[in-house]
């Protein structure tokens, strides 16, 4: 598929950016920059074109980013879900002395 062709997107799709264009165009942007927004606000929302096989839906992949920032957050304030069993095992088992 050539970059900028909409085969494979469904009709609401196609139907959405085109309400969303001509919103923009509404407000004042040229043609272009209204339809370049418009595609890039219908894959945001909904993942882009239709694609074969399984695939998240928007909501698991907003629900799965929020998860990683939530971890990476935890992380680098020293709070990794590890931690405290990593902590155990030094002074345990392996403990040489």
């Amino acid at each position: 598929m050539p970059r900028g062709d909409k085969s494979k997107y469904t009709a609401k799709q196609k139907r959405k950016a085109e309400h969303i264009e001509e919103s923009y165009e509404e407000r004042g942007l040229d043609a272009r920059e209204a339809e370049a927004r418009a595609w890039a606000t219908v894959n945001k929302q909904s993942g882009g074109g239709e694609r074969s096989g399984p695939h998240k839906s928007p909501a698991q992949k907003s629900r799965a980013r929020k998860d990683s920032a939530r971890r990476a957050v935890a992380t680098k304030h020293g709070h990794s879900p590890n931690r405290g069993r990593m902590t155990a095992r030094r002074g345990g088992r392996h403990a040489s002395g």
